[in-house]
This record gives C-alpha cells, sequence and structure tokens, in this order.
C-alpha cells in the first residue's frame, strides 16, 4: 500500500516501488491505514501542480468537497484549461449542491462547469430509472500527463458540516477506496478526450446507441471500456472466456443483481477457483445475493471495518496459468451499471498493477471482522 501523502503544492511522487521496479502508473490507496484524506489530498496536489496553460480534466458522482472546488477555482483563475462535469441527480439528491453553488456563482469555473442530468428511462410510476454519470475519472497534464480511474469521489467535506450525508454514504475520505493512474499516452489522451466530449456535449438518454458509445481505448497492456453500450458487457464476456483452472478474486462494493450472480455462479460451476470480498451493507450487497453464493461453495466474505468505515473498492483479480489480469474502474455489479449508468472500466495484463492490487487483496483479507 502507498504512504500516506500529506497535502502540499508539490506533486506526487512518479510511482509506487514493487521491489526494484517502479509501477509505470501513479497507484494510491484510500483507507484506515492512511491518514484521513489521503486520496483527496492526491488530487489537490496534482491540482496545485497543474501550472498555467495546463489541463484538468474531471467527470464524477459525488463532490461535495469545498476545499478541492477552491482548489480547482484558482486553477482556473491562473490560466489551467479545466472541463469539470459532474453528475446532477444523484442517489442522495443534494449531496453535491454546496460545490455546484460555488462553481456556478461568479468567480467560479463558468461554462468550464457542467452539471449533467442524463433523462430517465420511461418507467413505472413505483420505479425510478434514471441513467447517472457515474464515472470517476481524474486527468492532469502535469506534471506528468496522467488519467486516474477507480471508486474514488470527493464526498467529504473537511470540517464536515452534514454528518447525516456522510451516515449514508460512508466516509469515503477514511474507507477503502482506489485511484489508479494511467501514464500510456493513448490511454491518457483517449480519456481527455472522453471527458472533453461529455463536458461539451452531455450524453443524451440514447447515447448508447451512437457511433461513440462502445467504442473502446486500447493501450499497451490496457483497454478501456465505457458504457452504456449495445454491445456484450466486456467484463462478463471477458470472464466467460476464462479456463477453468483460473482462480479469480472480485472485490464488490455492490452486488445485487442476478445477472451478476449467475455470471459468478458460472465460473464456479466450470470449476474456477472464485472469492468474493463485498461491502458490508446489506442495502450494497444484499442477503439474497450472499445465500445464493454461498450455496455455490464460493468463498464469500463481507469486510466490516470496526469503524464501519466503508469498503468501496470495484476490481477483479484474474489468475490463469502464469498470465494475470487486473479489472478495475467505476463499475458496481447492479442493473444500474450494468444497463443505464456511464462507467469506465480498465483490463489491465500490467503485473505491477496487478501486484499493487493483490496488495490490497491481501490488506483487506487481514482486516479484522
Amino acid at each position: 500500500m502507498s504512504k500516506p501523502l500529506a497535502y502540499s503544492a508539490e506533486p506526487p511522487s512518479s510511482g509506487l516501488l514493487v521491489g526494484k521496479e517502479t509501477v509505470p502508473s501513479e497507484i494510491y490507496f484510500g483507507g484506515p491505514d492512511q491518514a484521513p484524506g489521503h486520496l483527496r489530498d492526491v488530487l489537490a496536489a496534482y491540482i496545485a501542480a497543474v501550472p498555467p496553460g495546463g489541463s484538468i480534466d474531471w467527470v464524477t458522482y459525488y463532490f461535495r468537497d469545498l476545499r478541492l472546488a477552491e482548489a480547482l477555482i484558482q486553477a482556473h483563475k491562473r490560466g489551467v484549461q479545466i472541463t469539470l462535469s459532474l453528475e446532477g441527480r444523484p442517489r442522495i439528491p443534494h449531496a453535491n449542491d454546496a460545490v455546484i453553488r460555488m462553481l456556478s456563482e461568479p468567480g467560479g469555473l463558468g461554462d468550464a462547469f457542467r452539471i449533467i442530468a442524463i433523462p430517465g428511462v420511461p418507467s413505472p410510476a413505483t420505479k425510478s430509472w434514471k441513467p447517472q454519470l457515474h464515472e470517476k475519472l481524474y486527468c492532469f497534464s502535469h506534471p506528468k500527463p496522467v488519467a486516474f480511474i477507480g471508486s474514488f469521489n470527493p464526498s467529504g467535506n473537511m470540517p464536515e458540516d452534514d454528518p447525516e450525508i456522510i451516515r449514508e454514504l460512508g466516509d469515503q475520505d477514511r474507507g477503502y477506496n482506489a485511484l489508479i493512474g494511467l501514464s500510456d499516452p493513448v490511454l491518457v489522451e483517449g480519456l481527455v478526450n472522453h471527458a472533453r466530449q461529455i463536458n461539451r456535449s452531455p450524453p443524451g438518454l440514447f447515447y448508447r446507441f451512437s457511433a461513440g458509445a462502445s467504442h473502446d481505448i486500447h493501450g499497451a497492456d490496457t483497454t478501456i471500456h465505457f458504457w452504456p453500450r449495445i454491445s456484450p458487457h466486456p467484463i462478463v464476456q471477458f470472464l466467460s472466456r476464462i479456463n477453468s483452472d483460473a482462480r479469480i478474486r472480485v472485490v464488490a462494493s455492490h452486488i445485487r443483481t442476478e445477472s451478476a450472480v449467475d455470471v459468478m455462479a458460472g465460473l464456479a460451476r466450470r470449476g474456477a477457483a472464485l472469492e468474493i470480498f463485498a461491502e458490508s451493507t446489506l442495502r450494497r450487497v444484499t442477503p439474497k445475493v450472499e445465500r445464493r453464493l454461498a450455496s455455490l461453495g464460493i468463498r464469500f466474505r463481507r469486510i466490516r471495518n470496526p469503524e464501519g468505515l466503508p469498503m468501496h473498492l470495484k476490481f477483479v483479480l484474474v489468475e490463469e496459468g502464469d498470465r494475470t489480469w487486473s479489472i478495475f474502474g467505476s463499475f458496481n455489479w447492479t442493473k444500474p451499471s450494468f444497463w443505464l449508468n456511464h462507467e469506465i472500466a480498465a483490463i489491465s495484463s500490467n503485473p505491477l498493477i496487478f501486484q499493487m492490487l493483490a496488495r490490497c487483496w491481501d490488506v483487506l483479507e487481514n482486516e479484522e471482522c
């Protein structure tokens, strides 16, 4: 796991040491073993490091951190090119309001700030099928081009002014989260273009049918996939091709849809060694899902932090013979994530990213429950 990073105007280190090698990207983990606010401090340090003429491009779901919002405003004032796209109707409806007000008022980000409210799918009166911008994407041009994806939203606000929201969301500034930075120029360019396209032309209800909806970005050892799409779910497709003797480890903050359980059940029936670490909250991972997975003999464990901190990580580790892959991003194993929401996922054969995520798995495994 990475060492805690205190906020400063200096950028974070250029990589994480693994043995004698350096991860060719920036990988940071939040959790109870890190200083509170570690991941938001990483973002703050990157904002401070971008000079006039540089660029910052963000897409996120929750944003409540007023100090980060002010840092973006100051970057904008010193001549940094910024685009920021933010979900306008998150699950907690008013969570983003204070940041929206700050960024929208005179002296804020002006046209660089875009509130996204994707039209809802026609639904029965008892249901609300609202596509949401669930991506977490943070791109910076300096000190070197990097695009962060992962599970972290800047959804805390220190000092916290609304404990009720934190009780509902969980304390993401102290809970388990990850920011995985990609520095492959092809991936960075593609993700920056993606962020700017969302900001320039917000997606509509029928975006999945557009020419660019299922456009993947292929880097040297990592492919980026986007949702929504009319083509098959890329993670499901990938796992369906894995051999029966593989070991598969799933870390999931949300498992609710039967379609996801069907995928995992199919892997178990084919003989794959499947292990799942899940969030403790019953709303996020339902008892019905737990019972079905347990009935299949799948090793299933809820991560119950003694302080009640959330386990918000979303990644999969796959080992097949001498080959390994990591799957990570914003996606959940839920119906909205599968079919409606705008999500990002990466499938990577980078061995060092795999090693760092495997270390994170080990930390979770040693968590006292």
